[in-house]
Protein backbone atom coordinates (compact mmCIF):
# COMPACT_ATOMS: atom_id res chain seq x y z
CA UNK A 1 0.00 0.00 0.00
CA UNK A 2 0.96 3.51 -0.56
CA UNK A 3 2.08 5.83 2.15
CA UNK A 4 0.11 9.27 1.03
CA UNK A 5 1.60 10.84 3.51
CA UNK A 6 4.42 10.75 1.63
CA UNK A 7 2.16 12.63 -1.39
CA UNK A 8 1.24 15.12 0.74
CA UNK A 9 4.61 15.68 2.25
CA UNK A 10 6.01 16.28 -1.82
CA UNK A 11 3.46 18.75 -2.15
CA UNK A 12 2.97 20.62 0.79
CA UNK A 13 5.02 23.58 1.51
CA UNK A 14 4.95 25.52 4.88
CA UNK A 15 4.87 29.02 3.00
CA UNK A 16 6.01 30.86 -0.48
CA UNK A 17 9.05 31.07 -1.94
CA UNK A 18 11.15 33.91 -0.52
CA UNK A 19 12.44 35.43 -4.20
CA UNK A 20 8.38 35.41 -4.90
CA UNK A 21 6.72 36.22 -1.49
CA UNK A 22 4.85 39.84 -2.24
CA UNK A 23 3.96 38.79 -6.08
CA UNK A 24 2.45 35.23 -4.32
CA UNK A 25 0.48 37.12 -1.40
CA UNK A 26 -2.06 37.77 -4.26
CA UNK A 27 -3.71 34.56 -3.61
CA UNK A 28 -1.27 33.25 -0.30
CA UNK A 29 -3.52 35.51 1.58
CA UNK A 30 -6.33 33.27 1.20
CA UNK A 31 -3.93 30.12 2.37
CA UNK A 32 -6.23 28.13 4.85
CA UNK A 33 -9.97 27.06 5.69
CA UNK A 34 -13.34 29.08 4.58
CA UNK A 35 -16.96 28.24 4.35
CA UNK A 36 -19.07 30.10 1.91
CA UNK A 37 -22.71 30.64 0.65
CA UNK A 38 -23.54 29.69 -3.01
CA UNK A 39 -26.10 30.70 -5.16
CA UNK A 40 -26.30 29.70 -8.61
CA UNK A 41 -28.09 31.58 -11.47
CA UNK A 42 -29.76 29.12 -14.05
CA UNK A 43 -30.71 30.56 -17.51
CA UNK A 44 -34.16 29.46 -17.16
CA UNK A 45 -34.22 31.83 -13.64
CA UNK A 46 -33.95 28.99 -11.10
CA UNK A 47 -31.74 29.90 -8.27
CA UNK A 48 -29.82 27.06 -6.06
CA UNK A 49 -28.26 27.83 -2.84
CA UNK A 50 -26.29 25.81 -0.56
CA UNK A 51 -22.97 25.99 1.99
CA UNK A 52 -19.37 24.89 0.65
CA UNK A 53 -16.23 24.75 2.01
CA UNK A 54 -12.99 25.89 0.34
CA UNK A 55 -9.43 24.82 1.69
CA UNK A 56 -6.23 26.96 -0.07
CA UNK A 57 -2.82 25.89 0.55
CA UNK A 58 0.88 26.36 -0.05
CA UNK A 59 2.61 23.66 -2.73
CA UNK A 60 5.48 22.69 -5.14
CA UNK A 61 7.89 24.43 -3.13
CA UNK A 62 5.95 27.34 -2.30
CA UNK A 63 6.02 28.66 -5.71
CA UNK A 64 2.10 28.05 -6.44
CA UNK A 65 -1.50 27.61 -4.63
CA UNK A 66 -3.31 24.72 -4.37
CA UNK A 67 -7.28 24.93 -3.29
CA UNK A 68 -9.96 22.67 -2.86
CA UNK A 69 -13.58 23.72 -3.36
CA UNK A 70 -16.21 21.36 -2.38
CA UNK A 71 -20.21 22.14 -2.07
CA UNK A 72 -22.05 20.87 -0.01
CA UNK A 73 -19.65 21.09 2.25
CA UNK A 74 -19.06 17.40 3.88
CA UNK A 75 -20.56 18.38 6.87
CA UNK A 76 -23.55 20.06 5.20
CA UNK A 77 -25.75 16.91 5.21
CA UNK A 78 -28.56 16.59 2.83
CA UNK A 79 -28.99 19.93 0.41
CA UNK A 80 -31.81 19.36 -1.43
CA UNK A 81 -32.02 23.61 -2.47
CA UNK A 82 -28.29 22.67 -4.97
CA UNK A 83 -30.32 20.10 -7.05
CA UNK A 84 -27.71 17.96 -8.61
CA UNK A 85 -25.06 21.45 -8.55
CA UNK A 86 -21.71 20.02 -6.19
CA UNK A 87 -18.77 19.49 -6.67
CA UNK A 88 -15.33 18.59 -5.56
CA UNK A 89 -12.70 20.16 -7.31
CA UNK A 90 -9.30 21.89 -7.42
CA UNK A 91 -7.53 24.46 -8.47
CA UNK A 92 -3.94 24.88 -9.22
CA UNK A 93 -2.42 28.53 -9.37
CA UNK A 94 1.03 29.03 -10.54
CA UNK A 95 2.43 32.71 -10.56
CA UNK A 96 4.31 33.32 -13.81
CA UNK A 97 6.76 36.36 -13.62
CA UNK A 98 7.39 36.75 -17.15
CA UNK A 99 3.50 37.53 -18.10
CA UNK A 100 3.25 39.03 -14.33
CA UNK A 101 0.33 37.01 -14.30
CA UNK A 102 -1.29 33.83 -12.48
CA UNK A 103 -1.81 30.64 -14.72
CA UNK A 104 -4.92 28.74 -13.29
CA UNK A 105 -6.03 25.21 -13.66
CA UNK A 106 -9.41 24.14 -12.77
CA UNK A 107 -10.42 20.21 -12.38
CA UNK A 108 -13.44 19.19 -10.91
CA UNK A 109 -13.48 14.86 -11.76
CA UNK A 110 -16.90 14.51 -10.36
CA UNK A 111 -18.72 16.82 -13.18
CA UNK A 112 -15.86 16.58 -15.37
CA UNK A 113 -15.76 20.63 -15.80
CA UNK A 114 -12.07 22.24 -16.47
CA UNK A 115 -10.78 25.43 -17.14
CA UNK A 116 -8.07 27.15 -17.99
CA UNK A 117 -7.27 30.96 -16.91
CA UNK A 118 -4.66 33.89 -16.68
CA UNK A 119 -5.63 36.06 -13.41
CA UNK A 120 -4.24 39.46 -12.31
CA UNK A 121 -5.09 41.51 -9.81
CA UNK A 122 -7.25 44.62 -11.18
CA UNK A 123 -7.26 47.28 -8.27
CA UNK A 124 -8.52 45.33 -5.08
CA UNK A 125 -10.00 42.80 -7.15
CA UNK A 126 -8.76 39.36 -8.77
CA UNK A 127 -9.68 38.80 -12.07
CA UNK A 128 -9.66 35.40 -13.83
CA UNK A 129 -10.40 35.22 -17.86
CA UNK A 130 -10.14 32.27 -20.01
CA UNK A 131 -12.53 29.20 -21.28
CA UNK A 132 -13.76 26.23 -20.21
CA UNK A 133 -14.03 22.79 -21.94
CA UNK A 134 -16.86 23.85 -23.76
CA UNK A 135 -14.84 27.01 -25.41
CA UNK A 136 -17.37 29.62 -23.27
CA UNK A 137 -15.24 32.48 -22.17
CA UNK A 138 -15.36 32.16 -18.37
CA UNK A 139 -14.26 35.54 -15.73
CA UNK A 140 -13.96 34.47 -12.20
CA UNK A 141 -13.32 37.52 -10.15
CA UNK A 142 -12.84 37.64 -5.91
CA UNK A 143 -13.64 41.06 -4.54
CA UNK A 144 -14.20 42.48 -1.52
CA UNK A 145 -11.78 40.85 -0.26
CA UNK A 146 -10.75 40.96 3.69
CA UNK A 147 -8.57 39.13 6.11
CA UNK A 148 -11.67 36.92 6.92
CA UNK A 149 -14.10 37.22 4.11
CA UNK A 150 -14.29 37.70 0.15
CA UNK A 151 -17.19 37.56 -2.56
CA UNK A 152 -16.28 35.33 -5.62
CA UNK A 153 -18.31 35.59 -9.00
CA UNK A 154 -18.70 33.36 -11.86
CA UNK A 155 -19.66 34.12 -15.13
CA UNK A 156 -20.22 33.24 -18.61
CA UNK A 157 -20.13 34.59 -21.84
CA UNK A 158 -21.53 33.13 -25.43
CA UNK A 159 -20.40 36.28 -27.58
CA UNK A 160 -16.54 36.43 -26.97
CA UNK A 161 -16.45 38.75 -23.73
CA UNK A 162 -19.06 41.70 -25.24
CA UNK A 163 -21.26 40.49 -22.89
CA UNK A 164 -21.41 38.63 -19.41
CA UNK A 165 -23.89 36.58 -17.56
CA UNK A 166 -23.42 36.00 -13.61
CA UNK A 167 -23.57 32.20 -13.07
CA UNK A 168 -22.78 31.81 -9.58
CA UNK A 169 -21.49 33.66 -5.95
CA UNK A 170 -19.73 32.65 -3.52
CA UNK A 171 -19.48 34.53 -0.32
CA UNK A 172 -17.02 33.04 2.00
CA UNK A 173 -15.35 33.45 5.63
CA UNK A 174 -12.67 32.58 7.14
CA UNK A 175 -13.23 29.27 9.36
CA UNK A 176 -11.86 29.67 13.01
CA UNK A 177 -8.41 27.79 13.92
CA UNK A 178 -6.48 28.64 10.66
Amino acid sequence: MLNSSSFAEALHSDGPAGDLAEKLNLYGRFVGAWTFDATRHLEDGQVLTGRGEVHFGWVLEGRAIQDVWILPARDAGPSPSLGKWTFYGTTLRVYDPGVDAWHIFWSDPRTQYYSRQLGRAEGDTIVQQGADGTGASVRWSFSRITENSFRWLGERSQDDGATWRLEVEFLARRTTGN
